[in-house]
């Protein structure tokens, strides 16, 4: 008796293996870091990969919502017990391609206003996880971005129109901080391969802009390195929604703690698994933020730090 209290409600389910779909826009190489911290949050919950839960991945290579919809689709096809969606764009598409499997979402810009949600008290249907609020966090990162670089006028913004259904809101919000800011903002459209990342820079040069943000989204994490090499290159100061892109080398990020969401989002997984409908987990917002600079990467472009925002930083790198 004392045995069978003791083991966990999934595994009393007659050997039950449970089929999770993962959904993302970008590369299984540029997520890498992120989906192991959710596996390891599962595994430290008692999930086990092979004896009684399984993922297929599926990674849409940056080749746009078309993409993701075909392998969303075949998730569905697969009868999947649960997707796990990286992102506004992963989630519209598995949404659209089932009513009835749950979705659970890692961080979505603004799932009320795409339609994700009914509320993010009650999201009813059958989506539910958590919201990395990237659209108020680009204000803040302009804001950011013009107390570290004097006289700074002109600002070069990196987006991509293959996620317009979440670019578009941040593209917005950031028009309007830029007027507020008295900024320039050049708005520069971007293919991920390494000829069009090169080509982005260099117009970003012609411009004369003096200084990068990027929107927040699943693809431009996947080619951080890239893209940090590239804004070093090019002597650009830029400042990034991921403290992963300091890790790289970039200067100086401003945002959500990304690993955080995706340990949170195990829980949910976790809870649907036993038997908890998506309809009765509240849409969560961001708790934890980080401000990361990089003073050896500002070093290397020629640009002095305020003593000011460095003591307002989580983390200085030296």
């Amino acid at each position: 008796m004392l045995l069978a209290l003791s083991v966990p409600a999934h595994a009393q389910q007659a050997g039950k293996i449970f089929r999770i779909g993962l959904l993302d826009a970008s590369t299984a190489y540029g997520m890498a870091v992120l989906i192991d911290v959710f596996r390891q949050e599962l595994s430290k919950l008692g999930w086990i990969e092979g004896k009684d839960i399984t993922i297929d991945y599926r990674y849409a290579e940056n080749k746009g919502a078309d993409r993701l919809r075909e392998l969303a689709a075949d998730l569905v096809r697969l009868q999947v017990d649960l997707i796990v969606v990286t992102g506004a764009a992963a989630a519209l598409a598995a949404k659209n391609a089932t009513i009835t499997i749950p979705i659970v979402m890692t961080n979505a810009t603004d799932p009320v206003a795409l339609g994700l949600v009914a509320s993010l008290a009650r999201p009813g249907g059958n989506v539910t996880g958590f919201t990395a609020q990237s659209v108020d966090l680009n204000t803040k990162r302009l804001e950011v971005l013009k107390d570290a670089v004097p006289k700074l006028l002109r600002v070069g913004l990196l987006s991509m129109r293959v996620i317009s259904t979440t670019g578009d809101l941040q593209q917005k919000e950031l028009r309007v901080a830029a007027l507020a800011l008295k900024l320039k903002l050049e708005e520069i459209e971007i293919q991920l391969d390494a000829q069009g990342l090169e080509s982005v820079f260099q117009l970003a040069k012609q411009k004369q802009v003096g200084g990068i943000i990027t929107t927040a989204n699943r693809s431009f994490f996947a080619e951080r390195k890239r893209i940090v090499e590239l804004a070093t290159k090019h002597r650009l100061p830029a400042i990034y929604f991921q403290k992963e892109f300091v890790d790289e080398g970039g200067l100086m990020s401003y945002g959500v703690d990304y690993n955080d969401l995706y340990r949170k989002a195990a829980h949910y997984v976790d809870k649907i698994l036993k038997g908890t409908k998506p309809a009765d987990l509240s849409v969560q917002q961001a708790t934890k933020f980080e401000f990361v600079i990089n003073l050896k990467a500002a070093k290397q472009i020629g640009l002095t730090i305020p003593i000011g925002m460095m003591e307002r930083a989580n983390q200085v790198i030296k």
